[in-house]
């Protein structure tokens, strides 16, 4: 295998959709309007050197790009890696009657709260992308995990201009949803710890590439309106 194909072809700006260029260049412009750099969206070539002084070791993602989980960096994040690794992770571990996607828990979380939340809501479980989605009753027990995550979120923060800390009303939300997912598990024996009524969100069921199609939708149509903004 040629290293082009291991670690991702550069591909020109004329060479990518015209939505994902347009996607870019409103977050670029919002990058530099609040004074940031812009963050080049090809491939880093790599580097043996670089690699030996980073922490930890690093994933090949979807694009082709290399990403340190444990020494995680803004300009190392990408929305397609981002979008695409949600769309092929199943929430509640698989548990579930029909395929649910993190991806798609995080479209219909972005469309049921505020405006000025709805970009974090999409990105709320972005880490995922790089650390996977691990299940809530394992969590607390993974010594490392949350720094690791918060590591990653803050990454992710610094890449897409928001601010560090997750808004009450998503995390609020993202509590509620959880009465509208249990439509698509079995009947439990046990009381679960969220029996509310939901926020209203009707689960679609999408496949991957449905999910992906729809996130990458959500995330322009939000990031152009907060470039006008």
């Amino acid at each position: 295998m040629e290293l082009h194909q291991l670690y991702g072809v550069h591909r020109s700006d004329d060479e990518w959709p015209e939505e994902d260029r347009a996607a870019r260049a409103a977050v670029e412009g919002r990058q530099m309007r609040a004074g940031g750099k812009v963050m080049s969206h090809l491939p880093k070539p790599y580097n043996d050197n670089e690699q030996s002084a980073r922490k930890g070791d690093w994933l090949q993602t979807y694009s082709g790009r290399q990403f340190w989980p444990l020494d995680p960096r803004a300009d190392e994040v990408f929305i397609e890696d981002v979008a695409h690794a949600l769309s092929m992770q199943c929430r509640y571990a698989g548990h579930c009657l029909r395929f649910y996607s993190v991806a798609e828990h995080s479209v219909l979380l972005a469309r049921h709260v505020s405006p000025e939340s709805r970009l974090w809501a999409l990105l709320h479980d972005a880490s995922e992308a790089y650390l996977v989605d691990v299940p809530r009753p394992v969590k607390p027990f993974l010594p490392g995990y949350k720094q690791a995550e918060n590591s990653v979120m803050a990454a992710i923060c610094e890449r897409f201009g928001l601010p560090h800390e997750m808004p009450a009303e998503v995390k609020a939300a993202d509590r509620a949803i959880i009465g509208d997912e249990r439509s698509n598990m079995a009947p439990c024996v046990a009381e679960w710890y969220a029996t509310g009524p939901g926020i209203g969100a009707h689960l679609q069921y999408w496949s991957p590439e449905k999910a992906k199609a729809q996130f990458l939708h959500e995330f322009r149509k939000l990031t152009a309106w907060r470039a006008a903004a």
